[in-house]
């Protein structure tokens, strides 16, 4: 892996806030309607609103108990915030249709094998909190989330119609990586 490739997940930060609001900022300007892997950044004016939200529900949700992580991966080499990832580390019943992780990779660096690299990482956090297995959902048309999810073990388990959208799982066993 080269230098520029080596990434790390940060906590979410007063310290990070001008470099997230960037990055927010070049979501909407790409046309995205949200901000993948966040915890809602893009429905918060304010980063302060935000920040406190996905702190709180580090150590879970007060309205369905679950424990979520959220990290943005940063760039090693230049401090540049490349994407950002959430894990709930368990699903309640109503959440099944969703998945243990969602992610995204900021529109100016997609395309250069980072959402590999952030995933592995975020597998490996999954892994150290005793996590057994992971759901990731995606878009069926979503073609490069799905390969992100395949290229770090996940297989096809399910496919489905919500809301007229066509959404697949893919599982990755922790105990066998």
């Amino acid at each position: 892996m080269t230098e520029e490739m080596d990434l790390i997940l940060v906590h979410p930060s007063k310290e990070i806030e001008e470099d997230a609001v960037k990055y927010k900022k070049e979501h909407f300007d790409y046309g995205d309607m949200q901000v993948h892997g966040s915890g809602g950044l893009a429905f918060f004016d304010d980063y302060d609103e935000w920040l406190d939200r996905v702190t709180l529900i580090r150590e879970g949700d007060p309205q369905n108990g679950v424990q979520t992580s959220t990290f943005f991966s940063k760039r090693l080499s230049d401090g540049k915030l490349i994407g950002c990832v959430k894990i709930h580390h368990s699903l309640t019943v109503d959440m099944k249709s969703g998945g243990h992780i969602a992610y995204g990779i900021r529109p100016s660096e997609r395309g250069k094998g980072y959402g590999n690299k952030q995933l592995q990482l975020c597998l490996e956090y999954a892994r150290e909190q005793h996590m057994r297995q992971v759901i990731i959902a995606c878009d069926k048309s979503n073609i490069a989330s799905a390969k992100t999810a395949m290229s770090c073990g996940g297989i096809l388990t399910k496919e489905f119609e919500e809301d007229g959208v066509w959404k697949q799982h893919y599982a990755i066993d922790l105990a066998g990586l």
